[in-house]
């Protein structure tokens, strides 16, 4: 099963129909996204594989779905970190990091350090709206990521990744393929360039949205907020 991708114009105004349309909130949407994140990775890598997991948070709200994500995890059962190098300025990133230190999660200064004994690593550091260039210390912790022994997911897109374009043709991030890709709300175009399995998160759209923006809606089953889908979008973008 592969589902239409969506456009990074699209995907910021099918948000902004969501807040300013829908009645919803940049909390709401931000919480939904980490609480579909963090199934992902119980998918694919559950406690039983290894509780150490290392969020690595942008400063946008890709970051922001990650601290939620690290959240979750804690409830889960696992030992999440989170190396957030720098802070987006909206409050709400705040409380998000003022929740996870009333958990006792640790915010680590030093990725390398961090990365020698994690388990697994969250990649929300850049979503739908990058377009380069990498600024430090992103290339270097790109590249990290790129070579580390241990899985990867990605949130929304690998970062360094073009939306349309996907890897980068040389440099940090050219041969970066994380093993586990979540799409929030629909893939995006560079997910045809993406190998690795490959999950949707968006249950919370109406099918007023769908409709406006020609969606293809997964079969969610139960209580879960992501579906495991294909990759293949070649002729459907």
């Amino acid at each position: 099963m592969s589902l239409k991708a969506i456009s990074a114009q699209d995907a910021a105004s099918l948000d902004k129909d969501l807040m300013e349309i829908g009645g919803w909130s940049l909390d709401q949407l931000m919480e939904l996204a980490g609480l579909s994140v963090s199934q992902a990775v119980y998918r694919v890598h559950p406690p039983s594989s290894g509780k150490n997991v290392l969020v690595v948070c942008g400063p946008g709200n890709n970051g922001g779905d990650g601290l939620v994500a690290a959240r979750h995890l804690a409830q889960y059962g696992y030992n999440p970190s989170v190396y957030y190098p720098k802070q987006g300025k909206n409050e709400l990133y705040e409380r998000l990091k003022i929740q996870l230190q009333n958990l006792d999660v640790p915010f680590v200064p030093d990725f390398t350090e961090a990365l020698k004994s994690t388990h697994f690593i969250v990649d929300a550091i850049f979503g739908f709206s990058f377009g380069g260039p990498l600024r430090d210390p992103f290339p270097s912790i790109i590249s990290q990521m790129e070579s580390a022994s241990v899985p990867v997911l990605s949130v929304d897109a690998p970062s360094s990744w073009d939306i349309s374009g996907g890897p980068p043709k040389e440099g940090p991030g050219s041969k970066f393929m994380p093993q586990a890709l979540i799409s929030l709300t629909a893939p995006k175009p560079c997910v045809k360039y993406y190998k690795g399995r490959h999950f949707v998160g968006g249950r919370f759209l109406t099918k007023s949205i769908v409709d406006k923006y020609r969606l293809d809606f997964p079969s969610y089953q139960g209580i879960d907020q992501v579906v495991e889908v294909g990759v293949d979008a070649e002729g459907r973008l």
